[in-house]
């Protein structure tokens, strides 16, 4: 009985691992195929746009021969409207009025200076310690300007044939002078070193206070570039300068001199009278 009994135990262990085994077989089989499955689909996802774009006929969107593209005509207009602005701003700043003054022994030995309607312009200078012209642009100040041009007014520099040159006087020893101007297609040119007309006499101080502004600009820019310690001189200079009314126009220089003020590369002395200058020259324009 014993021995019947562990048989039937053996049988049943043995069925129950056939089965287990068989069922493990089952699953991986079916995963298998279900991935099989799984990657025809993916597969045919992947392929059937490409089959179907390769059966659609190719879309075609050309424009007849001769139209031309919103955007293109856009374009031709704009680069047309950036031409024709160029060209006018070079028209308008065109220069009308002209300057020269020349004296070989002087430090400053020449001075250029042309401006349009507007003041603005370029001024060229040739000093000793430099070997070429330098230029630099200007703009003249409102107040400058209108003096220039009443002064050119009340000359009728254009229609007149006076050359202003004295005929009793001549002292080409403190340089040579030459107005020119060139305005709707006339042109006129005088040179002289001394004149006894008051009005080519104002023309003569307003440019050289010009000249002068502008140098000093120059002088002042390249000392803080590369020697400061030349600074507190040039400073002396404009104080100076302002004094003898010699600059063309002091409250125009507001803003460089408070730069100037700030400016840490300079020694201490001639920010600090940079900003005196400034003070002085703001009281001067509120008792005006």
């Amino acid at each position: 009985m014993k021995k019947i009994t562990f048989l039937v135990f053996v049988f049943a262990v043995f069925a129950g691992f056939t089965n287990s085994a068989l069922a493990q077989s089952k699953t991986r089989k079916t995963k298998k195929s279900v991935a099989k499955a799984t990657a025809k689909t993916v597969l045919k996802k992947s392929v059937a746009p490409a089959e179907m774009s390769a059966e659609e006929p190719a879309k075609k969107n050309e424009r007849p021969a001769g139209e031309t593209a919103p955007a293109e005509t856009a374009k031709k207009a704009n680069e047309a409207a950036k031409t024709n602005a160029r060209l006018n701003q070079e028209k308008q700043a065109a220069p009308v009025y002209f300057y020269t003054f020349s004296q070989p022994d002087f430090l400053v030995s020449k001075i250029f200076i042309e401006h349009d309607e507007n003041g603005r312009g370029k001024i060229s200078f040739l000093k000793k310690n430099f070997g070429d012209l330098i230029t630099d642009p200007i703009q003249l100040s409102p107040a400058a300007l209108e003096r220039v041009k009443v002064i050119f007014s009340s000359l009728n520099f254009l229609d007149s044939k006076e050359t202003y040159q004295s005929a009793e006087k001549s002292y080409a020893h403190l340089g040579t002078m030459t107005f020119a101007v060139k305005k709707d297609g006339r042109e006129r040119s005088v040179e002289f070193n001394w004149t006894e007309n008051k009005n080519a006499k104002l023309l003569a101080d307003e440019y050289r206070r010009i000249g002068q502004q502008f140098v000093w600009i120059f002088d002042v820019n390249l000392a803080r570039a590369n020697q400061p310690l030349e600074s507190p001189g040039l400073m002396d200079a404009l104080d100076s300068m302002i004094k003898r009314n010699e600059i063309s126009d002091a409250a125009q220089m507001l803003p460089f001199l408070q730069e100037l003020s700030n400016d840490e590369r300079l020694p201490l002395i001639a920010r600090n009278h940079a900003t005196r200058i400034v003070k002085e020259i703001e009281k001067k324009a509120e008792k005006k």
